[in-house]
This record gives C-alpha cells, sequence and structure tokens, in this order.
C-alpha cells in the first residue's frame, strides 16, 4: 500500500461542510470524508506547528521527545515514520510546510528520498529553496505572501486575496510536486506527506476562493463570547484583540475580524482544492485503490473565533487542541464509506497506524496506538484511549469523556490558582469554566488524578530499576552482563515494578 499524508496548519476542525459548519466550501474534504471515516474527536499533541509535527511522524509524545518549541536541534537519534518506511523499501518523500526540527540540519535528512520544504532547506536555510527560486526566476517573488508578511508584518493578521494564484502558491507548487514524484516512483510503493501552509496566517487565498465568500460574511458567533471566566493569558488576548491596528480601512474590529474570518474561510476551501487535485490524480493514475489516504491538521485555530485573532494562547481551548482527521483506507473503510468515530484519537497513533495497515512491523519507539481496529469496525471496537492530551510545557490539557481540563502550575499566575473545566457535551463552546464550582470538586480531582497517570505511565525512561522484565528478587550484578532491552519495556516495566513492589 501507498501512503499519502495530508497535512493543514491550523484548520479548525468544524471547518468543513460535512462537519455540518454553515459557511465552510469544502467540496474535496467532504468527498474524501465520505469515501473513508472521519474522527469527531482527534486532538493534537501540541497546539504549535513543529512539536506537533515531531509527535506525529515519530509516533513519540512532546515529554518523551522533548520539543516544545519552533525549529531546534534536530534529533539525530530519533526515527520517524519516514525512516521506517524507507527501510522497508517504499519511496518516501515530504513536501511543502514540513516544519520540523533543522538545526544544523534537518531531522528527516536520511530518512525521505524527497526533501522538499517550501521555505526552509534541508540545511536550515530559509528562502533558499525550489519553491522560492521558482518564484524569483519568474518575478513573483515579492507577490509571495510570507514574503510580503515578513517585510511588511502591520498585515500578519489581515484577510485579503493573494497576488499569487493557486498554481503560483505553496499549495500549487506542492501538489505539483507531489505528483511528479508519485509518477517518478514507477509502481513502487510510497509513503509521502504533502504539508499545507493554509489556512495558516496570511490570510490571502487565490482570488477566486476569496470571491465565494460573500464580504458581508456573517462572523462566529463566539466574536465577543465573554471571557471573564478564562485564565489571565487568555483575557490578555482577548482585549489585545480588540485594541489591534487594522491597516486596512475601515479599520474597527469587526470589519477587521470579518475580514480575516472571510480570509481564513477561503484558505481552507484553497487548502480544499488541493486536495481535490490530489484525490483527481490518484484516480486518474489508477492508484487509488492502493492508496491509503489521510488528511488532518497539526492543531487547530482561534482565526476569529472566541473573539481572538491567532492561535494564541492555543491550549486554552478545543478550537486549537481538536483537529480534523479524515481517513480512507482501500479495502477497509470502503466497507461503510462516510462512517464517523467518536473514539478518542490522538496524531501520535498515525505513524504505528499506517505500519500496521501496510503490513509494516510495529516500530518499538512509539507511543502512539494502532486505530486500524477502528477503521475497520468503527465504535464497535475496543477504544484505545481514555484519555486524550494535549501538551505545553507549563501547561496540559485533557479530554476525558464529556469533560476537557486544562491544568497550569500555580507559578504560572504568581501564586493563583488557575484552571479550566468544561462539559464539552453541553457547552461545545466552553461558555462556562466550571474549575471553582464546588460541585464540580469531584470531577477536577478525577481529572487531575488522570492526568497525573497518564504522565506517569507515559514517560520514557532511559534506565529503569529494576530493569523491565527482572525478578525482582533477583538483583542483577556485574557477573551477570546486564543490559535493558528496550522491546517491549513499558508492558515489563509494569510488570516488574509491580511485582517488586
Amino acid at each position: 500500500m501507498n501512503v499519502l499524508f495530508i497535512i493543514a496548519d491550523q484548520h479548525l476542525a468544524t471547518c468543513m461542510g460535512h462537519e455540518g459548519h454553515p459557511q465552510a466550501i469544502t467540496p474535496n474534504l467532504d468527498r474524501l470524508a465520505g469515501q473513508g471515516m472521519r474522527f469527531r474527536q482527534a486532538y493534537t499533541q501540541n497546539p504549535i506547528c513543529t512539536p506537533s509535527r515531531t509527535s506525529m511522524l515519530s509516533g513519540q509524545y512532546c515529554h518523551n521527545h522533548g520539543y516544545y518549541g519552533l525549529s531546534g536541534p534536530r534529533p539525530v537519534s530519533l526515527p520517524s515514520l519516514f525512516s521506517h518506511f524507507h527501510s522497508r523499501g517504499h519511496k518516501t518523500a515530504a513536501i511543502g510546510n514540513i516544519h520540523t526540527p533543522d538545526f544544523p540540519r534537518n531531522w528527516l535528512e536520511g530518512h525521505l528520498d524527497l526533501f522538499l520544504d517550501y521555505f526552509a532547506a534541508v540545511d536550515g536555510q530559509h528562502w533558499k529553496t525550489p519553491f522560492y527560486e521558482n518564484l524569483r526566476a519568474q518575478g513573483l517573488i515579492e507577490k509571495e505572501d510570507v514574503w510580503f508578511f515578513h517585510y511588511n508584518p502591520a498585515y500578519a493578521l489581515e484577510g485579503f486575496p493573494s497576488k499569487l494564484t493557486f498554481e503560483q502558491s505553496q499549495e500549487g507548487w506542492s501538489v505539483d510536486q507531489a505528483i511528479r514524484f508519485m509518477r517518478a516512483c514507477e509502481g513502487k510503493p510510497f509513503c509521502m506527506q504533502v504539508s499545507l501552509q493554509r489556512p495558516h496566517q496570511p490570510f490571502t487565498p487565490d482570488q477566486r476562493f476569496w470571491d465565494i465568500y460573500p464580504a458581508d460574511l456573517a462572523l462566529p458567533p463566539t466574536l465577543n463570547q465573554d471571557p471573564s471566566g478564562r485564565p489571565p493569558h487568555f483575557r490578555a488576548m482577548y482585549d489585545y484583540a480588540r485594541k489591534m491596528k487594522w491597516p486596512i480601512k475601515p479599520d474597527d474590529f469587526e470589519s477587521g475580524m470579518r475580514r480575516l474570518w472571510r480570509g481564513y474561510l477561503a484558505c481552507i476551501t484553497h487548502v480544499d482544492h488541493a486536495v481535490g487535485q490530489l484525490l483527481d490524480h490518484l484516480d486518474r493514475a489508477k492508484l487509488a485503490e492502493d492508496t491509503i489516504v489521510i488528511y488532518t491538521a497539526d492543531h487547530g485555530a482561534y482565526s476569529g473565533t472566541h473573539g481572538i485573532p491567532e492561535k494564541a494562547p492555543g491550549i486554552c481551548s478545543d478550537a486549537v487542541c481538536r483537529v480534523p482527521l479524515i481517513c480512507r483506507v482501500p479495502g477497509v473503510t470502503n466497507r461503510k464509506p462516510g462512517a464517523v468515530s467518536n473514539h478518542l484519537v490522538e496524531l501520535v497513533d498515525l505513524t504505528p497506524t499506517f505500519a500496521s495497515l501496510c503490513n509494516l512491523p510495529p516500530m518499538q519507539t512509539v507511543d502512539g496506538k494502532d486505530i486500524s481496529p477502528i477503521l475497520r469496525d468503527g465504535d464497535r471496537a475496543t477504544a484505545v484511549h481514555d484519555v486524550a492530551v494535549t501538551e505545553n510545557v507549563w501547561s496540559k490539557a485533557i479530554r476525558w469523556k464529556q469533560w476537557r481540563f486544562v491544568h497550569y502550575p500555580r507559578q504560572m499566575f504568581a501564586g493563583q490558582d488557575v484552571g479550566e473545566l468544561y462539559d464539552i457535551a453541553s457547552d461545545p463552546n466552553e461558555t462556562k469554566n466550571l474549575y471553582a464550582d464546588p460541585a464540580h470538586q469531584n470531577i477536577v480531582t478525577e481529572l487531575r488524578r488522570l492526568l497525573t497517570d497518564w504522565l506517569i505511565s507515559t514517560t520514557r525512561a532511559k534506565t529503569i530499576w529494576p530493569a523491565p522484565g527482572d525478578d525482582a528478587t533477583k538483583y542483577p550484578t556485574a557477573e551477570d552482563g546486564h543490559e535493558s532491552n528496550t522491546a517491549g519495556a513499558a508492558e515489563r516495566a509494569r510488570s516488574g515494578m509491580l511485582n517488586y513492589l
């Protein structure tokens, strides 16, 4: 089987036609969802690009691989989805907005047959990539959106049409390169990531997608939602948004946010068009029956919802932690096309699932779970997670049943006891923070315990005593030639420690 792994950047999980959104125009994502299975409770491991992508491609939680910020030194010894597939005969490629650790060279170097980051070269240099060289050759470099905003930061959150066509944009270039790669594989199996920059700001879609949405587009109903129950950094961002200086007239708050919202939705349609071109190529090339197609995003967004223009402060809201996830697996999801799963899944689950679906050996270094039984049997299959967790260094958000809880250490807010608890089932827009409600303290206590249990039980130890699988009544000596065996270490550690205790 081939793997086509499509990742958007900052896509709100609710903003698709098949999710019932009244404005978002997404015919191709709707087509993919109608042919596959979509997950309504898929969660990212981190609300920031690089750590989220590192988790996705390594299958490890952030507290194990250690990445919580943008870029950073490459994790030389950390395996990836691509190294696993490449070592077993697949042609591998990563194209587009790759955004993985890249100092002094990209983490994925050596894992790939083709590395084509549109923004950064494999050696970490920016703006000197084939995408930008192609624009320079056409005299279009100053019209490219990220380049423009790099030198005109006042426009960073505005919405207006791009000066480039779709074909000239990052998404159009990525689709073209992906199709070239599939053709060059000449029948050999491939595992390819196509990573699309939009709908991340700048909110500048192709003119044709901008024109689809009216100038008087209705604003999100949560735009002016009262933030008084939210933590201090959320309220600060809410207040900041109302004091922003918008460079385009009219420059009042609602006019600026309407342009932003229009641009954001149009960028989603721009991305949807790219997905459609990739699906059409699979059909034309007769690859559809041999290719697993996954669509997701590295994290969600605010982008005008909740009265906040950007994704920060991300971990505060389900809008940022929850992501779209659509899976089309030939011979599996087509038995019941259009199925919807409400099981909790995480982005770390994708790498082990790809390996399982392609009959490759499991990776011993992953924390994620194989969700292929859910793809086969839907919610009749046993759930793989009791909880789903999104991490920042100093905060953790956990989803359990209908509850979403965010833990902040007291040091983060000068000793104040700040936290968040929402009943997502009855309050999906998170209008009422129940953290301090006396009637819900048992839920707060249980979620804090679940979060602590999760953090302890998922942490990867470099050494452990007693060693995994050891007879706790026998202490190994130097004469035993004892060495720790990492294969299956988590299960043996649990049994060994229980016997020891």
